[in-house]
């Protein structure tokens, strides 16, 4: 048996509806509206390793690898693994460093790189 580690290079959480209609906890969804920096709790399942040194993608997921293209740049700050029921989960902290607009057409991130 193997230990199963993912590592992200965006943090991809699910849209606010998720938890209004109580199918996810808050911190795994995108608050809105995201303010530039302002501080934000995340969860997601799974061990996941995030790069710490710099600005990284905020995406929307749907699940199943379905993303969006970054709705903002985010630094996490903080990240811990931790048991919950036998599952393993990461959670954390992030600062988000700017917001996007969803009509710009300007890429914003190239793979790991921040594009100004």
């Amino acid at each position: 048996m193997g230990i199963i580690v993912e590592f992200n290079p965006d943090l991809a959480l699910r849209n606010l509806e998720e938890f209004r209609q109580g199918r996810r906890k808050h911190a795994e969804c995108i608050p809105a509206p995201l303010e530039v920096g302002k501080e934000y709790l995340f969860l997601k399942e799974g061990q996941r390793n995030y790069w710490l040194h710099g600005e990284i993608p905020l995406l929307q997921t749907e699940g199943e690898g379905k993303l969006s293209r970054p709705l903002a740049s985010i630094v996490i700050i903080e990240a811990t693994h931790f048991l919950k029921n036998n599952y393993v989960f990461t959670k954390g902290r992030y600062v988000v460093k700017e917001v996007f607009d969803p009509a710009d057409a300007i890429v914003k991130f190239e793979g790991f790189a921040r594009k100004e």
